[in-house]
This record gives C-alpha cells, structure tokens and sequence, in this order.
C-alpha cells in the first residue's frame, strides 16, 4: 500500500536523521530506459522542495525540442531506497515527469515512461478483469573482470576479461587464481567455479535490506561470469521501479569492487546471451485468475492472455527487445526463443507455463523473448496491453496454431518448423511490426499515438548509426575480398 506524502515525507525524514546519508538523488528514466539523476545535499530536503519539483532540459533527455524544453522531476517518495557510494550511502528517489502550463500549474508530461505504466494499471483496473498485475523478472548478467570497448573513424574493438575463461592469459597477480568453466556449462556451478557468488551475495544483501524481494541466485549457463538473480512478485508498477534500481545496485556494487556488470543481451561471442525472462499472473479480490482447469494448470482466462502475447508477439519486440544487440541473442539454442509458441515446462518457446509450480494459487506464464535493454515502464506495460487484447479478443491460442509444442523445437523436423510463426529476426523488423500493429496499446489512452512515432523514430535513428558503421568483424570476413 502506497503511502501518502505526508506519512511518507515524516518516515523518510526519520530514515535520513538515522542514516549518515548526507546527500538525496532524484533519478528520472530517459525514453529509452537509463536513469537520469540530479542530486541535493540532506539540507534541501523539504516539503516545499519535493512538492515543487527540480527543473531541467527535457531537450537533452530527448523529450522536447530546445525552443520548449523546461520540464520537472518530481520524486515519489514511495520510491526511497539506498544506494551505496565508496563514501558512505545515498538516498534515492524516483521521480514522475511534468510541465508547466500556461496557468502556471504542473500537469503529467504524457510520455514520461512511468506516466505510460500508471495508465496502463489504471486501465486494467477500469476493465474490471482484475485488480493488479504482477510481474516476477529473472535478471541475466555478465560480471566481468575487466571490460574495454572504444570506436573511431580508424579502429574498433571491444576486450572483457574473467577469471572462468578458459583461455585467459596468466595473471600477472600470483595472487589471483581462477578455475576456468566451459563457455556453456555455468547453469548452477559450485565454487571454485563460481567466481561471482560472493559478489551476487552482496548485491543480493544490499536488495533485501532495501525492501526488494530476492528468490535466489546462481550462476547461468554461460562460462565467463554469468549471473542471474531471481526477484519476488510484486505489482506493475513496483516492479517497473525496481527494475531500474535492481540493475543499477548490481552496476554500482560491481564497479565498487572492481569489476564490470553487463545485462547487454549478447556481450561476448559463442557464448550465451542474457535475457530478462518475467512471470506473470493476474489478481482480483486475492484470487489468481490465472489458475485453473484447462492445459497446464491454467484458466481460460490465462490462456486468452497468452494468445494475446503471441498474437502481438512480433510488434511487443518493438518494445521488449529494442536493440539491434537483442537479436544476436535470439538465436536457436541457447534456450533464447525464437519462435512463437506456448507450451508447458518448454524451455524453447517465446511463453512457457512453469511446470514445477504446483501450488495452485502460483500460476503463473513466462515470456522468455524479454530482455534488460527494454525500457521496462514501456515494455511491462506493451506486455499487460497485449495480454488484454488476447483476454478482450478470447484469442485462445491453441485455435491460433501457437502450440502448445511439447518438442525441442530446434530438433523439429524441417516441415514442422515450417508451420510455426518466427519472432522478428532483426530490430528493423521488429520496429516494421510494431509500426504495423500498435492499436492495443493505445486503448485507455495508456500509449499515445505520438509516443508510440518517437519511439519509433528514435529506435529507428539507433539502428542507422550502427548499419552505417564498419563491424571488425567484417574485416575478418572481406578484408582480402
């Protein structure tokens, strides 16, 4: 339950006494998904300060031209939580986008991200289907050693560094061992293999004193520091916030120890790619309207949800998978879904029904396309509107050909694979689709028109300045031709 200002000013203003923080951060998502901050000293915390807002240049964020470009943070104080700095911690707080009108008072900038995501529960909530959204991410990263990357008119080339990599020159530290792990046999290995655990279990420490929910931890698949971390359930828009903060704590925690943290989709070549896989389930009155009798434990209802998961599979990417990197992680193998389908326990298909949940008030569907380079206030809230138009429709996805495939698809036989519907093989396909079919995000008014055209525009822009730019790669492949 969201407090209100006042409760939650007084609470926070005990914390901060408490605390040896003497600095407060406000933290606002650009379009594309990075946190922006400005930072106050401890002495500016007010009521009047919060309430009126920091100014600042939505130009250079990429929200207005510069002839109209003032815009206003304004922190929710639902959102503090800590953060760690080599001095000592920080408050952070999220803030909401505003301008100012011609009558001087502050109104809801329509394309803040955060703005699109309220909306968007707001209209679940006006749809009667159900009360909230709630939403579980598993996030994949690289903990590296070392990572150095740098592009010119006349060079380019990109190094990481782990201590499980097999081929890793000898330290010039004889004190730094490392115990090298296949570049595909990391799923759950044990120290000494597992060089990161100490490190996942301070970020993991950090998170739960800060109010964030952890399942567990472990290592991933691939064998040069993969991690994962495995958040709780919690509603749409907390999930949304914790997000960002949840990458942010492992970046920093990282960098504080040395190292380098990367939830980049396919950071190092023939190795496996990260993803952002989320469960999700529906609630109304406390009941799961996602359990039921019908395949694989679920409701009709849950079932129709999925059918709209796929149905908008191709256009979603547009927003879940939004970088010309994403799709040199959707690749067969791998366990990255390429491929438009459902299935129980399938480990292969773009939506799998998790199949060691057992207790019934746990159902739940997992999108597996998903990844970390999404703006997931845009991303979550695209995935709860698709689900909606599948539920509005009654797509059901077994009378769409969706599945469910119970098979390895990556081992059907070629006229099999024919008759399954692909996910977009490239950003610009997945821009052309979502071009193509974005009217289930604008009900309710939850997507704008305008904001869905500047996404475009401004993903469309990213994908021209890395196809006009000679890849080192392509060196290797036509140097000579």
């Amino acid at each position: 339950m969201r407090k209100d200002s006042e409760d939650s000013f007084s609470e926070l203003n005990e914390k901060l006494e408490e605390s040896e923080a003497e600095f407060i951060d406000f933290k606002v998502v650009d379009p594309v998904g990075k946190w922006r901050h400005i930072t106050i000293p401890k002495s500016n915390f007010t009521r009047e300060f919060l309430s009126r807002g920091v100014g600042f240049d939505g130009s250079s964020y990429g929200y207005s031209s510069v002839e109209d470009s003032d815009m206003l943070m304004v922190p929710d104080l639902n959102t503090a939580k800590f953060e760690p700095t080599k001095e000592g911690e920080v408050l952070s707080l999220i803030g909401d986008l505003y301008r100012i009108d011609e009558d001087g008072k502050k109104r809801r900038f329509p394309q803040d991200p955060r703005s699109t995501m309220v909306r968007a529960r707001d209209y679940l909530r006006d749809t009667g289907i159900a009360d909230e959204f709630f939403i579980s991410p598993e996030f994949e990263f690289y903990l590296f050693n070392d990572a150095r990357f740098s592009y010119g008119t006349t060079s380019g080339e990109f190094k990481v560094d782990s201590v499980e990599l097999a081929n890793r020159s000898k330290s010039k530290s004889a004190e730094e061992s490392f115990h090298p792990l296949p570049q595909t046999e990391g799923y759950h290995a044990p120290r000494p293999c597992d060089d990161g655990m100490d490190m996942r279990n301070c970020i993991v420490s950090f998170l739960e004193k800060e109010g964030v929910p952890v399942k567990y931890h472990h290592h991933e698949v691939g064998g040069s520091g993969q991690s994962e971390i495995e958040v709780g359930f919690d509603d749409l828009l907390t999930t949304g916030d914790n997000t960002l903060y949840i990458k942010h704590i492992v970046r920093i925690m990282a960098k504080l120890s040395g190292m380098s943290a990367t939830f980049m989709p396919k950071p190092v070549n023939e190795f496996p790619g990260n993803g952002m896989h989320i469960h999700q389930y529906m609630v109304k009155d406390g009941e799961n309207l996602f359990s039921g009798q019908e395949y694989g434990g679920l409701s009709e209802l849950a079932l129709y949800f999925i059918g709209g998961l796929l149905e908008h599979g191709k256009s979603l990417m547009g927003f879940t998978n939004p970088s010309t990197n994403s799709y040199k992680r959707l690749i067969p193998g791998h366990e990255a879904p390429v491929d438009l389908v459902f299935a129980k326990s399938n480990r292969s298909s773009a939506v799998r029904i998790p199949g060691y949940v057992q207790s019934v008030d746990k159902r739940r569907v997992e999108l597996r396309t998903l990844d970390a380079t999404c703006n997931p206030y845009l991303a979550y809230s695209a995935i709860l509107m698709a689900g909606l138009d599948g539920i509005k429709k009654e797509l059901d996805p077994r009378d769409l050909g969706y599945g469910p495939i119970e098979k390895n698809i990556y081992n059907l036989p070629e006229e099999e694979k024919k008759r399954i519907k692909h996910a977009p093989g490239s950003l610009s396909s997945a821009l052309n689709a979502l071009e193509e079919d974005h009217d289930y995000l604008l009900r309710g008014s939850v997507f704008g028109k305008s904001q869905v055209n500047n996404w475009l525009r401004i993903k469309r822009k990213e994908e021209s300045l890395f196809n006009d730019k000679p890849h080192p790669f392509e060196f290797t492949l036509y140097y000579e031709l």
